[in-house]
C-alpha cells in the first residue's frame, strides 16, 4: 500500500516538474513501506527526501522568479512550511529513536501535496503556460 498515489491531476504540464514530483512521492512511499529501517538508516532516507524537495523547490522558485509570478511569496511560504514539516520528523526520529514514520509522513504530508499540487502548483503553472 503506498501512501501517496500520483494523480493526473497533479499533472503541471512541465515534463521536467512532473517528474520531480513523481520522483518525490516515489521515495516517501519508499520509506513508508520500509518498516524495518533502523534509526540511522530512517534520518538518511529522510534526509534525501529532505534534499529532493528542496532541489525541487529551488527550480519552481527560480522560474516564479523569471516569470515575475505575483503569488510568489504565499507559494514559497508553503514550500518552507513542507521543509519544517520533514525536518520536524527528522528531529523526532533523531530525539525518540525510531518513530512510526509511516503515521507522521501520513498525516503531514499526504494533505499537503494533494493540495499544493493541485491549487498552488496548478495555478502556478496555468499562469506561466507550459
Amino acid at each position: 500500500m503506498s501512501l501517496l498515489e500520483w494523480k493526473d491531476e497533479y499533472r503541471t504540464g512541465f515534463p521536467s516538474i512532473d517528474y520531480e514530483h513523481q520522483t518525490l512521492i516515489l521515495a516517501i512511499n519508499d520509506i513508508f513501506e520500509d518498516s524495518s529501517s533502523d534509526q540511522e538508516s530512517l534520518l538518511s532516507a529522510l534526509a534525501e527526501i529532505h534534499a529532493l524537495v528542496e532541489a525541487h523547490f529551488a527550480l519552481e522558485e527560480k522560474i516564479m522568479r523569471d516569470q515575475r509570478y505575483p503569488a510568489y511569496i504565499p507559494h514559497k511560504q508553503d514550500h518552507e512550511r513542507l521543509l519544517d514539516e520533514i525536518r520536524d520528523i527528522m528531529d523526532a526520529v533523531e530525539k525518540y529513536g525510531k518513530i512510526d514514520t509511516g503515521v507522521a509522513l501520513g498525516e503531514r504530508l499526504s494533505a499537503w501535496f494533494a493540495v499544493h499540487f493541485a491549487s498552488l502548483d496548478k495555478d502556478l503553472h496555468a499562469m506561466i503556460g507550459a
